[in-house]
């Protein structure tokens, strides 16, 4: 597990990349915030977490618990959500909008067209609502 990324993923740099080519400035991985988000966009007041859907225990296409160690699999993945979970909390506790990019939106065979990925990123970054999730399915509307 220590050649697993946290940071710098393949994921996290699709939207990265779109998100800057799209006049979004941000921080990366600020690790005064709760859960140091993937990204940070101070000016809106919005964090935005690029989450693996193995790592973070999405119910998706993705998501497949090992056959091997199994409680230890079962352990450490719901150990992850309930991290995140305390995260979001404490996030929006400070008055701070969040949004999760699952991986399955962005690879596999469900995945949404990558306009409509950063679309739908870009429209909730600049507006109001507080929390927003992209995954395979049609995504929330922000």
């Amino acid at each position: 597990m220590s050649r697993i990324r946290s940071a710098n993923t393949k994921p996290e740099l699709v939207i990265r990349r779109a998100l800057h080519a799209a006049g979004l400035r941000f921080r990366l991985h600020d690790k005064s915030l709760p859960g140091s988000p993937d990204l940070v966009f101070h000016r809106h007041r919005c964090v935005v977490f690029v989450n693996g859907c193995f790592w973070h225990g999405h119910a998706c296409s993705l998501f497949r618990l090992p056959a091997t160690r199994t409680e230890f699999w079962e352990s450490k993945i719901s150990a992850n959500m309930a991290r995140d979970r305390r995260s979001l909390s404490a996030l929006h506790d400070q008055n701070w909008r969040t949004m999760i990019v699952w991986e399955c939106s962005i690879r596999g065979r469900n995945r949404l067209a990558p306009q409509m990925v950063f679309e739908t990123c870009a429209d909730f970054i600049r507006g109001t609502s507080g929390h927003c999730q992209v995954t395979s399915e049609p995504p929330d509307t922000p």
